[in-house]
């Protein structure tokens, strides 16, 4: 099939974008050759046509959730604010790169510590208002406040100031440099919401508007006829059905009474696979498990014992075995292989018992028991992940005990506080926000208590410096960093399973939040 046809087929069954078929073409120099029906309405018969209604079976929800973009906490309602009612300043795509959404562009200073938003024009809330500065100025002042609980206070913190130059127009202060800045404006928190109403009124700009809100239960959206964005929301209607057992999930989409299921059982996924009128989706994203070790607590505050450990334990056969193949090898590092500076050019650390005999030595602490503290609750698998670490370790001398925390205050009474654990990180859609919430020194969730001069430096440099080269050259020795001196195993990283009628049609997936970015009511539609 010549090359053109190939792409049209794709473009046409939904595998690839319109804007990845502009790309492609334009580079093969194709473009001419082709009708211009594939560019119509995507209610068009060549594009992805609008109807249907969309039932989505998630795991989360609770009796407490409320529609107020600050407390958002877990993905029924990250689906349902960000993924259906609501819209940030920027969107990232499939490619992890910021994009705009209710910005139209961004420039910043030399120093990258103003940065100007020019904001879309004609764009309307749910109640029929236009957005403009003063609504943006709010919505993002809603995180900052003194007493404010917004789970996103900790990622404006940095903001010192917040002006509008014109009705269209508002520039951010920073307290330093930060080239992220557009990252942080898609953040699924910082929805922008009309100045007059209530933040937990569900008024957004979003696909998507609120007629029937049940929490923890059930959520029921209708299109909203004025959406700005021609390209998105296909379908009529979506229902959001909260269902937490896994199992139940599975049945409701294998019986048909739900499209799209999250949070696949990966045990059983082999068998979705299988079946017929089924697909299942992966994602291999920045979400990693991770071991961590207080660095200011002996004997994790001898470097070599952290080596004998990160060479102990078998990455491969915890994948195979934990994650059932759904998952890539970690090299002792936070930073995923969706983030845009992973450095792929660091050796892999293998599985050596040798190598963890000659650090274990080095040490010279003698015949040591190390007690790691595990829960399903740290992640799904993490009883068996520390029994097979146990086990591995073995080979080369060292001794583990296996010590099961109850999964109830796992996250209050040994997260943080005992000496080595197992641990659940979703990982970030920028490097910067992983290593300085988890890394920096004096970072609340510094997990490892780790402290190094060099790392800190280049963590601050890095943010501000504009120059791609030399960033990541930055960021490259940062994660060696973390690797060789750093308190945390972290063997790998785990993909995110999704499951759906073979009638769901979508484009390429994003990969920085579960489910094409939290955005598949927006971005996906019925193919037939």
């Amino acid at each position: 099939m010549p090359e053109s046809e190939k792409l049209e087929h794709m473009l046409r069954q939904g595998k690839i974008t319109r804007r990845d078929f502009v790309k492609y073409t334009t580079a093969l120099g194709l473009a001419a050759t082709f009708s211009p029906a594939l560019f119509s309405s995507p209610a068009g018969a060549a594009g992805p046509k609008k109807g249907g209604r969309l039932r989505m079976g998630l795991s989360g929800g609770s009796t407490t959730d409320s529609l107020d973009p600050a407390a958002i906490t877990d993905i029924m309602m990250q689906l349902l604010v960000y993924g259906q009612m609501g819209n940030s300043l920027v969107e990232i795509d499939h490619e992890n790169k910021p994009v705009p959404e209710l910005a139209e562009s961004w420039e910043s200073s030399p120093d990258a510590k103003k940065w100007t938003f020019r904001l879309r024009k004609g764009v309307e809330f749910h109640n029929g208002k236009s957005m403009d500065a003063d609504d943006v100025i709010h919505s993002v002042n809603h995180h900052r406040g003194k007493d404010s609980k917004s789970a996103a206070k900790a990622i404006v913190k940095s903001i010192t100031d917040i002006r509008k130059d014109d009705k269209y127009t508002v520039t951010f202060t920073l307290d330093g440099g930060n080239a992220d800045f557009p990252y942080i404006m898609s953040d699924y928190h910082l929805c922008i919401m009309p100045k007059d109403s209530k933040t937990d009124a569900g008024i957004f700009t979003g696909g998507y508007m609120i007629k029937d809100y049940e929490p923890g239960v059930r959520a029921f959206t209708v299109r909203n006829p004025n959406y700005f964005k021609s390209d998105r929301a296909f379908f009529d209607e979506v229902e959001t059905i909260a269902i937490s057992d896994v199992n139940a999930r599975t049945n409701a989409l294998k019986t048909g009474q739900i499209d799209v299921m999250n949070r696949c059982e990966r045990k059983t996924v082999h068998l979705l696979k299988r079946s017929k009128g089924l697909q299942v989706m992966q994602q291999n994203g920045n979400k990693h498990y991770t071991f961590a070790m207080r660095c200011d607590t002996a004997p994790y505050d001898n470097n070599n014992i952290r080596m004998a450990l990160k060479y102990a334990v078998d990455r491969e056969q915890l994948i195979k075995t934990i994650l059932r193949g759904y998952g890539t090898l970690g090299n002792d590092h936070p930073v995923g292989a969706a983030n845009r500076y992973v450095a792929k050019e660091l050796p892999q650390r293998q599985y050596d018992p040798d190598k963890a005999k000659f650090y274990l030595k080095k040490a010279g602490i003698g015949k040591t028991e190390f007690s790691l503290h595990t829960a399903e609750a740290a992640f799904v698998g993490a009883v068996d992940a520390a029994v097979l670490y146990q086990e591995n370790a073995a080979k080369a001398g060292i001794r583990i005990k296996v010590v099961r925390e109850p999964n109830d205050g796992y996250w209050s009474n040994v997260w943080l506080k005992k000496p080595w654990c197992a641990v659940f990180w979703g990982g970030r859609p920028t490097e910067d926000m992983m290593l300085s919430t988890a890394y920096a020194d004096g970072a609340p969730w510094n997990d490892t208590f780790w402290k190094h001069e060099r790392f800190n430096k280049l963590l601050v440099e890095a943010r501000a410096e504009l120059n791609e080269e030399k960033r990541r050259e930055m960021y490259v020795e940062m994660q060696k960093i973390i690797s060789d001196e750093g308190g945390v195993v972290v063997p790998m990283f785990a993909s995110d399973l999704a499951a759906a009628t073979d009638k769901i049609a979508h484009g390429p997936l994003a990969v920085n939040w579960e489910l094409d970015g939290f955005r598949a009511p927006e971005r996906w539609w019925f193919a037939s």
